[in-house]
């Protein structure tokens, strides 16, 4: 399978390697023989993680199951933006499809999510360097206009407060000749996503889910009571929530062929820089916010804790990696920052994130007792946590939240696994071009 190949890039993920692994969370067997549960979780990302905790607090017997190892998919490799709402495009298909207050409704549940979040690291003392605040940031004028519209829409539909920064603001948040204007949320910020995710892995086994890494789902046997098989054991359940993502697409014909052609793996690469000064990073972001562009192929970046600048910047849509990754990614970097021109770089790592074809979140059920998570396109750090618990809500007997989001309508994209890469890499040819011009 293509996305193999990103195993070479993985290996040299900042993230992994500022972490101790087996200090923050002690690794979990491989299941094996027979387990018996009221809820099989498929996934061992934030989504599978924060389900499986949510459950085990309401008291449900609960086994979680990783391919691999816990966060080692997007959860534990992405940017660390912990961003409200949908993003442009998801928004803007959830408000054609919904009415005003029902989108209002979906809106405040993202809201909520960055709310979790912090009540989660709290809660569970999860040390993952979190740090508030997000620049929205444009890079000419025509795109500021459209920011500008953006904001005044969110400040007036969802009564949600964004400041405007014009030009010279911007130059006063971040040291770059780069951009023309942007919006500044207090409340969205970023983390270490692979330090938070194994922090919920903890507070999940804490609460009494069985957690077991290596144990690729294979198949699902379906009924009233379904048997969730992997190549050494299986788990007998009630109820199954598959929060695979991009890896159920590419991996899942076996265990949910309906929702799989729905999301589209897309990856995502950064780098690491050496680390600064102190003094000097403060003096690259003030106040260390997050930061990216509104450019459709964008530019995102931030600050790390020991004072690295960690930045990523454009797609893959073939399923490759990039060749002359680092040397891309740093030529983007050194436009928006070229005095870092004598930084070294450390890491350069990369993932694959699922995204749909209208860019909104895509929950729902197969049949009656097998509920899906998947479709974050980008915006799942704080969008994830929420989707554990909705799915826990919609299992304990509450699923008007769930089922609001269920309401969303997607479409399959074109072609099958087969075409579907190629169409999107000629569409994102498109796209580039458009954000060159």
């Amino acid at each position: 399978m293509l996305l193999r190949k990103e195993l070479g890039v993985v290996e040299n993920s900042y993230y992994e390697a500022s972490v101790q692994r087996a200090a923050r969370f002690e690794p979990a067997r491989p299941l094996e023989g027979i387990a018996t549960a009221d809820v099989c979780v498929v996934g061992g990302g934030l989504a599978g993680l924060s389900a499986a905790l949510e459950l085990a607090m309401r008291g449900y017997a609960v086994v979680l199951l990783e391919a691999q190892r816990v966060g080692w998919g997007a959860s534990g490799r992405n940017g660390g933006q912990v961003i409200v709402g949908f993003g442009a495009d998801g928004e803007e298909a959830i408000e054609k499809q919904f009415t005003p207050e029902d989108a209002r409704r979906a809106w405040d549940i993202s809201v909520e999510g960055l709310d979790l979040l912090q009540d989660r690291i709290a809660s569970h003392a999860i040390d993952c360097d979190w740090q508030a605040g997000y620049l929205n940031l444009s890079v000419k004028p025509a795109k500021s206009r459209a920011l500008r519209e953006w904001m005044d829409h969110v400040g007036r539909v969802h009564g949600y407060p964004l400041q405007w920064l014009g030009p010279g603001e911007v130059a006063q948040c971040v040291d770059s000749k780069r951009f023309d204007g942007g919006t500044f949320d207090v409340r969205s910020g970023h983390l270490h996503p692979l330090k938070y995710s194994l922090g919920l892995a903890s507070a999940a086994r804490a609460a009494g889910a069985q957690l077991h890494e290596n144990s690729a789902a294979q198949v699902i046997e379906r009924g009233a009571r379904p048997v969730v098989k992997t190549a050494q054991g299986e788990v007998r359940c009630s109820f199954v929530v598959l929060a695979g993502n991009v890896y159920l697409a590419e991996y899942g014909d076996d265990v949910a062929p309906e929702v799989s052609s729905r999301i589209m793996p897309v990856g995502t690469y950064m780098i690491a820089t050496e680390p600064m000064e102190p003094a000097r990073a403060d003096a690259l972001m003030r106040g260390r916010p997050a930061a990216s562009d509104t450019n459709f192929v964008l530019d995102y970046f931030r600050l790390s804790a020991d004072h690295r600048l960690l930045f990523g910047s454009g797609d893959s849509y073939s399923a490759r990696t990039p060749r002359n990754l680092i040397e891309k990614i740093r030529k983007s970097m050194l436009a928006v920052f070229p005095q870092l021109a004598d930084l070294g770089i450390d890491h350069a790592w990369g993932g694959f994130v699922d995204i749909t074809m209208n860019k909104a979140p895509d929950f729902g059920r197969i049949g009656t007792n097998i509920y899906y998570l998947q479709g974050f396109s980008g915006h799942g750090l704080a969008l994830t946590g929420m989707a554990g618990k909705l799915a826990a809500e919609a299992i304990a007997g509450q699923a008007e939240r769930f089922d609001l989001f269920a309401r969303i309508g997607h479409h399959a994209f074109p072609g099958g696994t087969l075409l579907r890469t190629p169409a999107l890499v000629l569409g994102m040819m498109y796209y580039r071009l458009r954000d060159f011009l």
